[in-house]
């Protein structure tokens, strides 16, 4: 069921330790979860090839002949170009864009942490919680999902082309959507508490037997020792807390974590390597 196990917070007062620790809204680590941790880990979101397997961002460097290092971007790694033309004239002018890669296969998910990173970064997160039931998750609202309200439909056509609509189970719980907001610069969250393992039952339950996980946007203990966050324009998920989770973090065969510095940029101008690199080809 969706969002099973959490419900909304009435008031967010168990959030507002994060604003003053943010430093301003923008790409940098600290701008995305909060200042003053004593270490930090970005959590790559993997990307696939042709077939759809998943690929390590370390083996698309190898292949495309790029640097792998903690600030590394996609769009620098993968030779991702975006071509912007002007079409028409005024009045009814209009930009047109379109993307190229020169990497076959697929790119990374942004602003959802995939099913099998969240799950194993849960794994570690756990054991340095000292209440695993309370937690608090934040959700932001501006996903699509999250405004079809709870009752979505499944519409069927018959011989004759009609569509009747056949309910499903609701896709939101009643409610759902009347708790307290988190409201930061840029981005406002539904904000939620319930245990920590119920980051995994985020999403849309859009039929009986399909649901979509979105993951948290932000995510942390009662006790504030550590916060993951991952944005919504970002492909990679970071979690700030101490020196010992994120080498645990670090240790872990089933991510791809890279330890970064709270002052990094994490915006395609903080790959200075790979784009200096692509700059000489």
């Amino acid at each position: 069921m969706s969002f099973e196990g959490l419900a909304p917070v009435t008031e967010a007062s168990g959030a507002a330790w994060i604003l003053p620790r943010l430093r301003g809204f923008g790409g940098r680590v600290n701008q995305v979860v909060p200042d003053g941790f004593e270490a930090y880990a970005r959590l790559l979101h993997p990307a696939a090839d042709e077939e759809g397997a998943p690929v390590t961002w370390a083996e698309v460097c190898r292949r495309q002949g790029r640097t792998a290092h903690a600030l590394m971007q996609w769009q620098s790694i993968a030779g991702v170009t975006d071509h912007v033309e002007r079409v028409g004239r005024w009045p009814r002018r209009s930009w047109v864009s379109e993307r190229t890669s020169e990497w076959p296969g697929h790119e990374p998910e942004e602003g959802r942490a995939p099913a099998d990173l969240l799950r194993a970064a849960l794994q570690v997160l756990s054991q340095f919680t000292a209440d695993t039931d309370h937690c608090f998750h934040a959700v932001w609202e501006g996903w699509g999902w999250l405004q079809g309200g709870v009752q979505l439909r499944r519409f069927t056509f018959d011989q004759r082309g009609a569509s009747p609509a056949v309910p499903v189970p609701d896709a939101l719980p009643a409610g759902l959507l009347e708790g307290a907001r988190l409201q930061h610069p840029g981005r406002d969250y539904l904000l939620f508490e319930g245990p920590l393992l119920a980051a995994l039952r985020i999403g849309p339950q859009t039929t009986a037997d399909r649901f979509s996980l979105q993951s948290p946007n932000l995510l942390w203990p009662a006790d504030q020792s550590w916060c993951l966050a991952t944005e919504v324009d970002f492909d990679s998920t970071l979690i700030a807390g101490p020196r010992e989770l994120i080498d645990t973090l670090l240790r872990m065969p089933d991510l791809e974590a890279r330890a970064v510095e709270a002052t990094d940029d994490l915006t395609v101008n903080g790959d200075l390597i790979n784009r200096r690199n692509a700059g000489s080809d």
